[in-house]
């Protein structure tokens, strides 16, 4: 406040004003109130001041009018940080509009889909309704002129001739309902075309609801319903020409198979058979004189086939010169027992398989490809050498293009060594005579090329056409020389086959595997053997799951002269079967069961006892002649063949060898129910008892007899049926263990670490290593341990460890077999 000097006076700023304010009451009544009213303060700020914003953040800034305490740091960070929450509102706020925004449009979008949608649908209706109408249209006008047309007729044969009436003067003459009925059809058909027109574009809302949109009827339905539409306008019949047919009537056939080749409904063939009183499915069987009552209901001709006509379908086909292409040559190893053929093989392919075979002996036909240093490729099969095996080897014979002689020059020519000369022979097969052994001090080689001119076979030293080669599976000598003279005869020979045509192969060996199945060996000879091929072989068929080739590897097809092991067979055949390829499962199935069914056939027609009743009945009409039964199983089934032709030719008038059963695979409760009913021992060839099988031979006292060298088997039944049975060492079985772990141990190897399971388990017994019931391998203990103490032997039901000499190949899961041998003295019951 200043004075009127100019000059400032102390005073109060913003005072308090005061008025008078009139109130109005009820009834008329007023008063005069006195209020105060403040002055409300505007700051001004100073000269020279920033402005908001532009340097100073608020008109705060300035420290005297700031709350106590805050720094301009402070305040500015609190100004950013008032400045942030503004943005992201405003960000928070323009999205929620852009949401909403493309809510909106998203539901206008669904609104017209569906209007769309709902807009198509009542076009198609109404489409469907207009065709609707038209077709009744014209349905009715055909008929309408169908029945004048016959009216006019009736009417121009009975009536004379008129001459139409003139039309009175000054009057039009009538135009009829025709003229009027066509010019509305032509009107309609326009209309009806031009909708067509407009409507030619299929949506998806037609082609998913059908109707109109939907399924199209082709070119060639209309012409055939036109084509109807005009015979029953005519009067005519709209049935088709039925097809007559030659159906083939087997001896059983089942209903869809006999709908299928008549060319008929498999539900008007089961309606036929019902209405005969015959409740069958179209999966069922029917006879062939049912068969042939339904086909001559359904106006087709019968043709009866026989049985055997189901094998016409893998009829041998000649090949055209032209199709055929080079094979390799298929080479089989022959000679006597012990004269080195696997070893030579061995040296050839650079393999060790002698190591797993027991006694050195080969017990299965084994086939492998070899490629020389001339890139020429060989398949090599490796025959047993025993004399039990000669079956094998002929069929060898039969399905090699060279057989190579092997002839120890130590030990020259031998009884097998004829019987492999014979089989070459008789198969009219080359031969290429192999002198091994030369390397030993007293080989003699031309004591060999002597004996051989005894059995008509001449050398080329002594002036004759059959290549002779001196080798020595040891040194390696002259094996070069033997795979240049097979190459060579190999050459003369010109090999080739068709391998563009369904395949065709010989089962070189069979066996039933655990896990696998059964698994054929096959030699192919024709043709190309693929996965997923149909077959049948001997009495079984199947298809082919997988291939396996000679070094393990699965492949996918198999050509001429490869040898394949071939998953995927309903059971195991025999070797020497023929594996032909077929069509259709079908096919092979009938094949198989037509086989099976001759061959019982044959067997009940030569008098074999096939059930237990009849084997007991023949044993009393027997009575002079003393059998001795025995049951046989073995690993694979060339072997079970070969025992059982071995057991054949023991005997004479007084006594002989009656082999009950035979079969591939581990002993089971069945053999031994069968054994213990005859009486007769279980001979198992590289097999084992199951558990259950060991518990009840143990109670009905059958003996089970284990044996991996078929010499001892031989020998035994053959002691057992001449009567002389001295002293025989024979195996007690002791203990059983379970290998639970396997660990390495420096200096000794492998180690197992087992539970003894059954009986003892003691350092010197011998001991068979088992896996999935197969023997693996035999010999003793290298080692015996219980914790780290060497002991002589464990008790059931505890732990120890066990290492074999001089074998390593153990897993966990394998079993032990812990035995004895002692001499007993064994009579003949």
């Amino acid at each position: 406040m200043s004075d009127s000097d100019g000059k400032k006076t102390l005073g109060l700023r913003g005072a308090p004003r005061s008025g008078n304010v009139k109130q109005s009451f009820s009834h008329g009544r007023t008063k005069n109130v006195v209020v105060e009213t403040k002055r409300k303060r505007v700051v001004v700020p100073k000269p020279g001041a920033s402005k908001p914003g532009a340097g100073s953040a608020t008109p705060s800034g300035d420290p005297s009018r700031r709350p106590a305490g805050i720094t301009d740091a402070e305040m500015a960070r609190r100004l950013k940080a008032v400045q942030a929450a503004k943005a992201r509102e405003t960000e928070e706020a323009e999205r929620r509009v852009a949401e909403e925004k493309a809510r909106a449009e998203d539901r206008e979008r669904r609104r017209a889909e569906i209007e769309a949608k709902e807009r198509e649908q009542r076009e198609a209706e109404e489409r469907a309704k207009q065709k609707a109408a038209d077709e009744e249209r014209q349905r009715k006008e055909a008929e309408d002129t169908a029945r004048r047309a016959a009216a006019e007729a009736a009417s121009a044969k009975e009536a004379p001739k008129q001459e139409p009436r003139s039309a009175p003067a000054g009057r039009p003459a009538p135009t009829g309902d025709a003229p009027r009925r066509e010019r509305e059809q032509r009107q309609t058909r326009g209309k009806g075309r031009d909708d067509n027109r407009r409507s030619g574009k299929l949506t998806l809302n037609q082609a998913l609801s059908g109707g109109e949109g939907g399924r199209q009827k082709s070119l060639a339905a209309m012409k055939r319903k036109q084509e109807r539409a005009r015979q029953k306008a005519m009067g005519g019949s709209v049935e088709r020409e039925k097809v007559i047919r030659d159906v083939q009537v087997p001896e059983t056939i089942v209903v869809s198979e006999l709908a299928n080749r008549m060319a008929e409904r498999v539900g008007d063939v089961v309606k036929s058979l019902m209405n005969m009183g015959m409740m069958v499915t179209q999966n069922q069987s029917i006879d062939a004189d049912t068969a042939e009552l339904i086909i001559e209901e359904f106006g087709h001709n019968v043709v009866r086939v026989s049985d055997a006509d189901v094998e016409d379908v893998i009829a041998d086909i000649e090949d055209k010169d032209d199709d055929l292409l080079p094979r390799p040559a298929v080479i089989t190893i022959m000679g006597h027992v012990d004269h080195g053929k696997t070893s030579l093989l061995d040296a050839i392919r650079d393999a060790k398989v002698v190591a797993g075979e027991a006694g050195g002996i080969t017990q299965h036909i084994g086939a492998y490809q070899v490629k020389t240093d001339g890139g020429a490729t060989l398949t090599f099969l490796d025959t047993p050498g025993h004399a039990a095996f000669t079956s094998m080897r002929s069929r060898g014979a039969q399905v090699t293009d060279i057989v190579v002689l092997v002839v120890a020059a130590d030990d020259a020519v031998m009884p097998q060594t004829i019987e492999a000369i014979n089989h070459a022979k008789a198969a009219e097969v080359p031969m290429i005579v192999a002198i091994n052994k030369v390397d030993k001090p007293d080989a003699n080689p031309d004591k060999v090329r002597t004996d051989l001119l005894q059995h008509e076979v001449i050398v080329e030293k002594m002036s004759g056409e059959v290549q002779d080669v001196e080798v020595s599976a040891i040194t390696g000598q002259g094996l070069d020389e033997l795979l240049e003279a097979i190459a060579l005869q190999a050459e003369i020979l010109e090999l080739k086959a068709n391998p563009d045509r369904a395949a065709q192969g010989a089962v070189i060996e069979a066996q039933l595997d655990v896990g696998r199945g059964p698994v054929a060996t096959v030699l192919i000879q024709k043709g190309t053997l693929r996965q997923g091929d149909i077959f049948v072989v001997g009495e079984q068929y199947g298809k082919v799951r997988a291939l396996i080739n000679d070094k393990g590897d699965r492949v996918q097809e198999a050509g001429p002269s490869v040898p394949v092991e071939v998953l995927g067979l309903n059971g195991t055949p025999e070797a020497g079967d023929v594996l032909n390829v077929t069509s259709t499962e079908a096919q092979a199935r009938e094949i198989a069961d037509y086989r099976e069914q001759a061959a019982k056939d044959k067997r009940a027609a030569a008098g074999a006892a096939t059930t237990l009743e009849q084997l007991m009945q023949k044993a009393k009409d027997d009575e002079n002649v003393s059998e001795l039964p025995i049951l046989v199983k073995a690993d694979v089934q060339g072997s079970a063949e070969a025992i059982v032709q071995a057991m054949e030719k023991i005997g004479n008038d007084e006594v002989r060898v009656r082999v009950l059963h035979s079969g591939v695979g581990a002993i089971t409760e069945t053999d031994i129910g069968l054994a213990e009913a005859s009486g007769a021992p279980v001979m198992g060839f590289n097999v084992r008892a199951n558990t259950s099988a060991r518990n009840t031979a143990n109670q009905k006292g059958v003996e089970i007899r284990y044996y991996s060298v078929i010499y001892d088997l031989v020998d035994d039944v053959k002691a057992a049926a001449s009567g002389l049975l001295s002293a025989e060492i024979k195996e007690n079985f002791i203990g059983y263990a379970e290998i639970k772990d396997v660990f390495k141990v420096s200096n000794v190897g492998k180690v197992a670490g087992c539970l003894v399971t059954e009986g003892v388990a003691r350092r010197s017994a011998g001991v068979r290593l088992l896996r999935d019931n197969v023997v693996i391998h035999e010999g003793t203990l290298k080692t015996l341990k219980r914790f780290k103490d060497e002991v002589p032997e464990v008790q059931s039901g505890q732990e120890c460890g066990m290492a074999f000499e001089n074998y390593d190949d153990i897993r966990k899961g394998d079993v032990i077999e812990i035995f004895e041998r002692e001499e007993v003295t064994r009579t003949l019951d």
